[in-house]
């Protein structure tokens, strides 16, 4: 059974917007229930148990907002968000004074969604501070010397950039840092800043006044101020906007925001962490990333091996995948035959792969014992030996249609791996699919 990081409701007598949500929110790892009317949600006897609901406006017996009123009575939980294609003032304002969360105007773009869903992750309780201590695991001498280094610059304020691959675990990484020093229980907010579109990653980092912009129907704070006290982590900060990334180098060093729409400023204690699997240096060049922005970011760099390199973690690893995962009610064990499969296999995804392939041979094996024909390892493409330099930039702007369409079919389909396979983010995977009017 997957191990999903957000559960997430999706209720619209159309079948064919239930089909396109759901897709797109599979494909970020969310577990995702549709239903056609509000009656059969209702109907659930574990509401709380949502970390969102979307849902339409109107429906043949009641509104949204009536669904809104109902889940209140029973529970505050899950974050609401109303999808309309009449998204006219008096309708938004009523549904944020009956609590919702947002709202998406109809039709709207995946990126639309992607962000909200980025925003609904942000917005969660912070996670509870044993566990990213928990989960770094390893034994081995690179991960223990990064670990140790990561343990003594929590104790500082200096800005940390953190450097690996896709699925190194750059995010547990900075939550590790996070979880020591005085910064310590405090807030934590995490955002992808390529899930973010480019009219709206201002309003998310640094937040709007009422009427900044259409859609702006009340004041916000920006994440900035959201994590002030505390840390905020730019994931994939090599995707930013060059004219945002300005923006946030003035904010670290004069400690302020200034909310879209205001010429006031508001003091922010922040310490910020930024990751990249891209070679900046490579997007300085193309002079798609600043360089004082470079600078005033790596004041500390954490490097996070790859686990090609680290092969004796993989059987503490994976035994601690299948720990979390369970055993489908049955204890489970990894064969010797099976650890030394994973521990030849190169795993360009990294951890996450790892994590992935455990969960995979769970629901493939059937005895007490996952066996080597358990895993299905090296299915996106040959399992040869991988390149050691995989931090790289690539120019949206050098991608062919033809390079798209290849990734597509690489990655059977998936935009989030092909995004991985061409070193983009999934925003620009989706804008560069629109510019080049490709199906995905």
């Amino acid at each position: 059974m997957r191990n999903h990081d957000l559960k997430v409701a999706v209720v619209d007598d159309d079948a064919s917007v239930l089909e396109l949500v759901a897709s797109a929110l599979r494909e970020t790892d969310a577990e995702v229930v549709t239903y056609l009317e509000p009656r059969t949600f209702l109907e659930r006897q574990d509401l709380a148990s949502f970390d969102l609901i979307l849902s339409d406006l109107m429906f043949p017996d009641q509104t949204g907002i009536d669904l809104l009123r109902s889940v209140n009575q029973r529970t505050r939980k899950p974050k609401f968000v109303i999808m309309t294609s009449n998204a006219s003032i008096p309708t938004v304002v009523e549904a944020i004074k009956e609590g919702a969360f947002d709202y998406l105007a109809k039709p709207f773009r995946i990126h639309e969604l992607l962000t909200l869903l980025e925003r609904v992750r942000a917005d969660r309780e912070p996670v509870p501070r044993d566990e990213p201590r928990d989960f770094a695991v390893g034994r081995s001498a690179p991960w223990r010397t990064l670990l140790d280094r990561a343990r003594r610059v929590s104790e500082l304020t200096s800005t940390v950039l953190i450097l690996g691959e896709t699925g190194s675990g750059k995010e547990v990484l900075a939550r590790y840092v996070a979880s020591f020093g005085p910064r310590a229980g405090k807030p934590f907010v995490a955002v992808n800043c390529s899930a973010l579109p480019e009219n709206l990653i201002e309003s998310e980092l640094f937040g709007h006044a009422r009427g900044a912009f259409t859609g702006a129907t009340a004041p916000r704070r920006g994440l900035f101020e959201e994590a002030s006290g505390g840390t905020l982590f730019l994931d994939e900060i090599g995707t930013m906007p060059l004219q945002a990334q300005a923006k946030v180098l003035r904010v670290l060093e004069d400690r302020e925001v200034r909310r879209v729409g205001e010429s006031r400023t508001v003091s922010v204690d922040v310490r910020v962490l930024a990751a990249t699997n891209l070679d900046l240096g490579i997007a300085i060049d193309r002079r798609e990333f600043r360089e004082d922005l470079f600078y005033r970011l790596s004041v500390i760099t954490l490097v996070i091996p790859p686990l090609r390199e680290r092969t004796e973690d993989i059987p503490l690893l994976a035994e601690r995948f299948l720990a979390s995962f369970g055993g489908g009610g049955r204890p489970k064990r990894i064969s010797p035959a099976a650890l030394e499969l994973l521990k030849r296999y190169p795993f360009p995804g990294n951890v996450r792969e790892l994590k992935h392939a455990i969960e995979a041979a769970l629901a493939f094996s059937h005895g007490d014992e996952l066996l080597p024909e358990d895993f299905t390892l090296g299915t996106r493409g040959a399992a040869g030996p991988v390149p050691r330099t995989q931090l790289r930039a690539t120019a949206p702007s050098e991608i062919s249609a033809e390079q798209l369409q290849d990734a597509l079919r690489q990655s059977g389909g998936s935009r989030v791996e092909a995004a991985k396979l061409l070193g983009i983010g999934r925003s620009t995977l989706y804008r560069l699919l629109d510019q080049l009017r490709l199906e995905g």
